[in-house]
């Protein structure tokens, strides 16, 4: 019974393109067969989505003794199984019989505007704006709040819910090949939901599918549909009253966008309302969080103040990871009306499914738990000057202790904290709370079989590979993310996955075929569009070697400092003579740990949101990426040779000498002579390969740090901060153009995480106009003796 529901999983898994179509190149007959990607194939996976030991080891707990895997479903494979009944006319419209027996929960709206407009935060705002009178009654009260009537009013209809069903069923089937849902933690959620629980889904935000996924997945598998935040801003009336029906909360249509809306405090409070009002109902709510702006953490910020409050007793979070082969825009016409919905859905008719979906819902976590129990420490941030200033300026040897303060991640106008108010305890474990929501859902997310190319081309051969070496390579990262605990998302052999891979990814590939090669040969198109959708499809095998990546780096920059200082390095040549050298290479330096650490700490500080655990300190992540450099054999602990045994030493010294004391802070790891610690470079033939392969993914957030240095002495006077990040973003785009090369280092994102970064560093000071936000130089940056050193800190840090 068990061998049946392993191969039926492994069934649901094979790609779907290879299902309809196997490959005929010319290099499959290189590839041995037996080979084949060691995943989803076996009774063991890794075991993804558990919740944070340290913040909330009570909702570990729970979920002790429940471990054991129960595969996963795909959604688009509805069949007759599902349904009740049998036979041919079943198997015909088993789709419409499975929507009909979904089960879906009432949505109550009998009375929630009047509620919300009777609440105390909102009256306390009419009256601060002058807009209505203290004693007015609540009709004045709803004229003042009338554009939000219809988002508060915003309900589920189960009619309307399970046509939407089938038509995103049918939709879906023409754009993925399947849509798999890992069970693991579907049972816990079931659990919540008859306990009620009031249960939060949070993901990164990737595409405007994700606001469609979350909702189906739980719809088809008896789950209570949650209210869904759309990020989008809609325009059409009639898109806006269906999806306002079946749970979907939109932007106000006057609103121009989202970061405008966030600073609204009407809305604010209005929403903070609707909130409370929901959670009350026992509704569950869906929020995407922007990784890069923080945007949508209004949400969370919402709920933690209504906990702290007592409005609600606790909620629990439930973070979401999605995973794509191939990621759709993210964009969206604000002019969408039913004819151009029409037209997109007569459009699946002819288009291919191509590329697989993974979503992998973690296991449910207390937030009062979280805040409350005081293991998620923010009294340890600063702010990035105070961390790096002082290393960059005046070349200070240790670094200050802390972890960077990211208060950009909520609006400053945030009622629950005021912009005066830097070291607010409150704003700060709500930003807590986001980050750690981030990479919890960046950490569950699968690794997809594009990743795995669109890593290895960008990283390792940007300037090409052959299709047997690529499969060669394709099979060592996936062993090493294996080693990692990281989940995948697709199954085969290894010829059958790196073809799938190619066709999702050939229109940002070059690859040449000629009657002379055994097998084509591959390169990333030198354009922009190509190089950001590399980039975005690697980024999770980035969070996978974050640890090993900042390691790398570190060692690159102390490689860097003793070649600028004159001390040579052998290259062993093994017989080779000329200008070209063969072998591995052989550096005479000895790195010491101490002063390795110490460079790991400081890139830490320069990494975007999402990258390292918030509940971890940067200190102790930066001698973890040394460790893993141990671990991966990049790096060689150093023995140094002792005249007398080190345990006679520090007995001699009365380290080793047993004391009574109960002091917490105690450790038998305390008598170890950190400085005495020290690495060389190990001397495998694959450890300058991996090393630079390491360094190529930060290389663009920090080659796009050093060109936006480079690129303040262009931008004249202060200017709005939509205006300055367009010109540093045209800076970028021409610096990459001239140098035809590291596209990825231009785009929009890397423009906007460039500009905030500086920001925190007090590169850039924000003005606050009536206007808007104004950014310009500070003083102490326009001596471009400073703005040198600053280049000179970041591009340290960069192998090439």
């Amino acid at each position: 019974m068990v061998q049946e529901e392993h191969d039926r999983i492994n069934r649901d898994m094979v790609l779907p393109s290879v299902q309809q179509k196997r490959p005929t190149m010319s290099w499959e007959m290189k590839i041995k067969k037996k080979l084949s990607v060691p995943v989803l194939i076996g009774k063991f996976r890794p075991g993804v989505g558990q919740c944070c030991q340290q913040c909330t080891p009570d909702s570990v707990r729970k979920k002790l003794g429940q471990n054991s895997f129960l595969g996963f479903n795909n959604l688009l494979n509805v069949n007759e199984t599902q349904t009740r009944y049998r036979g041919w006319l079943v198997r015909r419209v088993c789709c419409v019989l499975f929507v009909m027996g979904r089960k879906v929960y009432g949505s109550p709206v009998s009375n929630r505007s009047e509620r919300v407009c009777q609440s105390n935060r909102v009256k306390e705002v009419l009256a601060a704006e002058h807009k209505a009178p203290e004693e007015g009654d609540g009709q004045g009260q709803l004229d003042r709040l009338s554009p939000f009537l219809p988002l508060i009013n915003t309900c589920i209809s189960s009619g309307l819910l399970r046509l939407l069903g089938w038509v995103m069923l049918k939709m879906f089937a023409s754009m993925f090949g399947s849509i798999q849902v890992n069970l693991n933690h579907l049972s816990a959620l079931h659990r919540a939901t008859q306990e009620g629980s009031l249960l939060v889904y949070v993901h990164v935000r990737q595409s405007i599918v994700d606001c469609a996924l979350i909702p189906l997945m739980l719809f088809c598998h008896n789950l209570r549909v949650p209210y869904t935040v759309c990020p989008f801003q809609i325009n059409s009336a009639s898109l806006r009253s269906v999806l306002q029906k079946v749970g979907v909360i939109l932007l106000p249509p006057s609103a121009a966008s989202e970061q405008e809306v966030e600073m609204d405090n009407l809305h604010l409070l209005v929403m903070t309302s609707l909130v409370r009002e929901l959670l009350h109902e026992g509704q569950a709510i869906s929020v995407g969080v922007s990784a890069q702006s923080g945007q949508g953490g209004q949400w969370l910020a919402h709920i933690r103040q209504l906990i702290k409050e007592g409005s609600v007793p606790d909620v629990s979070l439930v973070p979401v990871g999605i995973s794509y082969d191939c990621v759709s825009e993210t964009n969206i016409q604000v002019d969408v009306g039913f004819r151009s919905v029409l037209k997109f859905l007569c459009s699946l008719l002819w288009r291919r499914p191509s590329g697989i979906v993974r979503i992998h819902i973690t296991q449910p976590f207390s937030l009062k738990e979280m805040c409350e129990s005081g293991r998620c420490r923010v009294d340890e941030w600063l702010p990035l000057q105070d961390l790096l200033l002082p290393v960059i300026l005046n070349n200070r040897a240790k670094t200050v202790f802390g972890q960077r303060k990211m208060s950009w991640l909520l609006p400053s106008s945030h009622h629950m904290a005021k912009p005066e108010e830097p070291n607010n305890p409150e704003r700060n474990l709500n930003i807590a709370i986001i980050l750690h929501l981030i990479f919890s859902a960046n950490s569950c997310m699968a690794v997809m079989s594009t990743s795995l190319v669109s890593s290895l081309l960008l990283y390792r051969h940007r300037k090409g590979v052959s299709t047997s070496v690529l499969c060669r390579d394709m099979a060592w990262l996936t062993e090493e993310l294996l080693f990692r605990n990281k989940d995948f998302g697709f199954g085969g052999s290894l010829v059958e996955v790196v073809h799938h891979s190619l066709s999702l990814l050939a229109p940002h590939l070059i690859i040449a075929a000629a009657p002379s090669r055994a097998d084509p040969f591959i390169v990333p198109r030198p354009t922009l569009a190509a190089a950001c959708h590399l980039s975005f499809q690697a980024q999770t095998v980035t969070h996978s070697f974050i640890l090993e990546a900042v390691g790398a780096c570190a060692v690159s920059a102390m490689l860097c400092e003793v070649a600028f200082s004159g001390v040579s390095s052998r290259v062993r040549s093994d017989g080779v003579e000329g200008d070209e050298v063969k072998g591995d290479m052989e550096f005479d330096v000895v790195l010491c740990q101490s002063e390795l650490t110490e460079r790991a700490l400081q890139l830490c500080h320069l990494l975007p949101p999402g990258f390292m655990p918030p509940c971890q300190s940067s200190q102790s992540f930066a001698l973890d990426a040394v460790h893993s450099l141990v671990r991966c054999g990049i790096l060689i602990m150093e023995e140094i040779p002792r005249d007398t045994p080190l345990c006679d030493f520090l007995k001699r010294e009365g380290t080793l000498t047993w004391t009574a004391t109960d002091e917490p802070n105690h450790s038998d790891s305390d008598c170890e002579d950190q400085e005495l610690r020290s690495y060389k470079i190990s001397q495998p033939s694959q450890c300058p390969e991996m090393l630079f392969f390491l360094c190529s993914m930060l290389a663009g957030h920090l080659r796009a740090l050093c060109w936006t240095t480079i690129g303040l002495d262009l931008i004249d006077a202060p200017l709005a901060e939509a205006e300055f990040v367009a010109q540093i973003h045209s800076h970028l785009r021409g610096t990459a153009n001239k140098k035809k090369q590291h596209y990825e280092s231009c785009s929009e994102e890397a423009a906007h995480t460039a500009v905030r970064t500086l920001i925190d560093l007090g590169v850039l000071s924000e003005q606050c106009r009536e206007e808007g936000v104004f950014l310009g130089v500070t003083p102490l940056f326009q001596l471009s003796e400073n703005r040198q050193k600053l280049h000179h800190f970041i591009s340290q840090y960069l192998y090439n």
